[in-house]
């Protein structure tokens, strides 16, 4: 039978389950990632399965995201992490040696492998033809431990690019043109497959960050076929031996296909504040910036800072705009600084920033009051810069260095210059001295854990009648930034009581407390959303939390992947409104009951919402397995796995 690129490698990772469009699957997972931010809760959960040896052919721990290390916090989970990697015989990549999807892609990406991170864009992975998907931190620890995860079998939609991209428009603008088309909702349960001949143009850290933004798209994943671009990557990387071929059959089928003439595009803008809201910079230009930074793990490859660099070539940038420029990786850095590429960055008035995630999860470089950022990084949430009152416009890295030179939002086919066309190197320079490999593991080894890290919290069994108070209520697109702050929060993500006082910080201050009164009171909260909630970052704790401070029930019109399975995870059960303009029949404060909730589900009989505040009911329908259910009514997934 044809398959395409998605249904090749599944088949040859599939434990159980159907290779059907909605089915349950279990697969094989060969590699885990973990970044800092999610990866203390990941690892302390590891602890409590207590696996003998990991399951995964290779895990990676990075420390890429708190590295600013503004009090103890941050220094002491990196060393718990550390002694972590010693213990269960895991890869530990350095505070600095870079983010984590650039070095993964770089140094441990295998075409054909299947790839599980606790991070969203882990879909990074896919640009070197990878199966490389997001997910929560216990499912990640669930992997290591077992080696497998359970998802929904995708829907794939077929990407034909054709023709090539003009000189001045980027990898970044292909993407940016399908979350046009797409949007950021709707698309659960599909995996996105590129094809055409318009790939072979495009480089794998091209590629890389085309699939990077799949999870703006809220998709499963998004891939490449592994092909002779793919084999120059990592022969340039010294790792051609881990290349495979890996394209589609002619006749193989989809369920859906879209085409994209890469000729035709031109430079786009994504505007405040989400990452779909899309139009051309041309029809905005003129737009005075104070601020330009360069980086994530969306544009921060060697091609994308020789591109900045070579386009500041004896140029400055506005004196009215702040430039930082952040490399992916010392990998990066370094091949930057050998090329000369440095040296025009700084003389430029660029401020280097480290190896990291930073200014794209708000932890640095804030911008100011009321200003505009342009920045070559994923998402423009409210708030997830630092600064709530302003506004972020993702662009490409063209578009980005452009802005910074005239000080405004600029169209770069506009600056009179010549293209800057740069060719991947073919040969990397390599140095992995700032990634510890493991030894044989040391079950024995003395765990550090400072006074900030907590224990893994647990939940208690949902009850057969839920009585609570709809304790807030939000609209569409809410995202896990909204629901669980980072920045300058994120130091606590190991120590849940304190990080829990933050939960819904940009929507409503007093969330947490009101939540923890009627907690502590025997009355459960419950939460009603719009469309799409829960995109966005990966983190866990955006469950985590609500559970600690008595959350039991989401209702929403629709969820996203990565938190409707992390709230199944930690025991809050999620539930879709039957009519969509039911969302209007339920205001925050009022009282509720949900009676009879255990045995409706485990009947899987509609679910009853009782209004007492307004007396009226409401249908409530769900698409949970028997597996979800059995988690939900043993308060989450680790009490369910004790059972």
């Amino acid at each position: 039978m044809a398959k395409n690129v998605f249904g090749k490698i599944l088949s040859n990772h599939i434990i159980s389950g159907e290779e059907k469009a909605g089915a349950e699957v279990t697969i094989r997972i060969d590699q885990t990632l973990t970044q800092d931010a999610t990866g203390t809760m990941t690892y302390l959960q590891l602890e409590v399965l207590k696996p003998s040896k990991l399951a995964t052919e290779l895990s990676v721990s990075y420390v890429d995201h708190n590295t600013t290390q503004i009090g103890y916090e941050n220094f002491d989970d990196h060393r718990y992490l550390q002694t972590i990697a010693r213990k269960y015989g895991i890869y530990y990549s350095r505070a600095g040696n870079g983010i984590c999807h650039q070095v993964h892609l770089e140094r441990f990406g295998v075409p054909g492998k299947t790839l599980l991170g606790s991070d969203s864009h882990t879909t990074t992975g896919g640009g070197i033809g990878m199966f490389a998907v997001g997910a929560g931190g216990l499912d990640v620890a669930v992997a290591m431990a077992r080696g497998e995860f359970t998802l929904t079998y995708p829907k794939v939609t077929k990407l034909v690019l054709k023709g090539r991209l003009s000189p001045w428009v980027a990898d970044k603008d292909i993407i940016l043109k399908i979350l046009q088309i797409l949007s950021s909702k709707g698309n659960v349960g599909t995996v996105i497959e590129y094809s055409g001949p318009g790939i072979k143009t495009l480089s794998v850290p091209e590629r890389a960050t085309i699939t990077n933004m799949g999870a703006e798209l809220g998709v499963t994943t998004s891939l490449f076929p592994s092909d002779e671009n793919t084999r120059k990557f990592l022969a340039a990387q010294s790792r051609e031996e881990m290349w495979v071929s890996i394209e589609a059959d002619e006749d193989a089928e989809y369920d859906s296909i879209i085409e994209i003439d890469l000729s035709e595009l031109e430079p786009l803008v994504a505007l405040p504040h989400n990452p779909d809201n899309i139009v051309k910079v041309s029809d905005i230009e003129d737009l005075l910036v104070d601020q330009v930074a360069i980086g994530s793990c969306t544009n921060s490859s060697y091609q994308d800072l020789m591109k900045a660099a070579k386009m500041l070539e004896a140029r400055k940038v506005d004196q009215n705009v702040s430039f930082v420029v952040a490399p992916g990786s010392k990998q990066v850095l370094r091949m930057v600084a050998d090329n000369g590429g440095l040296s025009n960055l700084i003389e430029a008035g660029a401020r280097i920033a480290e190896s990291a995630c930073g200014f794209c999860i708000g932890n640095s470089q804030a911008p100011g009051t009321d200003s505009v950022s342009i920045r070559t990084s994923n998402r423009n949430f409210l708030g997830r810069s630092g600064t709530k009152s302003a506004k972020l416009y993702l662009t490409s890295v063209e578009t980005a260095v452009a802005s910074a030179i005239k000080g405004r939002l600029t169209d770069p086919r506009t600056l009179g210059i010549e293209f800057p066309k740069i060719e991947l190197p073919e040969h990397f320079v390599i140095d992995d001295s700032m990634i510890i490999a493991p030894g044989k593991a040391e079950p024995e080894v003395s765990i550090f854990r400072g006074p900030n890290i907590g224990e893994s919290p647990e939940n208690t069994p949902l009850p057969e009648r839920i009585e609570g108070i709809v304790t807030l209520k939000v609209g569409d697109k809410i995202t896990t930034d909204h629901i669980m702050p980072a920045g300058d929060k994120l130091k606590y993500r190991s120590n849940i009581p304190k990080y829990a006082e933050f939960v819904f910080l940009p929507v409503d201050e007093d969330f947490s407390k009101r939540a923890l009164e009627y907690k502590n009171r025997g009355i459960c909260n419950i939460i009603v959303g719009g469309l799409s909630y829960g995109q966005g970052s990966s983190r866990e704790h955006a469950a985590i939390c609500p559970m600690y401070l008595g959350v039991k029930v989401v209702i929403s019109k629709s969820f996203e992947r990565i938190h409707i399975a992390n709230l199944i995870n930690f025991g809050i059960l999620p539930l879709n409104f039957a009519r969509e303009q039911d969302y209007e029949a339920i205001e925050q404060g009022e009282e509720i009951e949900i009676p009879n909730v255990r045995k409706l589900l485990k009947s899987k009989k509609e679910i009853t919402l009782i209004n007492r505040t307004k007396n009226r009911e409401i249908k409530l329908s769900n698409n949970l397995t028997d597996k979800d259910i059995s988690i939900i009514l043993a308060g989450g997934r680790l009490n369910f796995m004790r059972q």
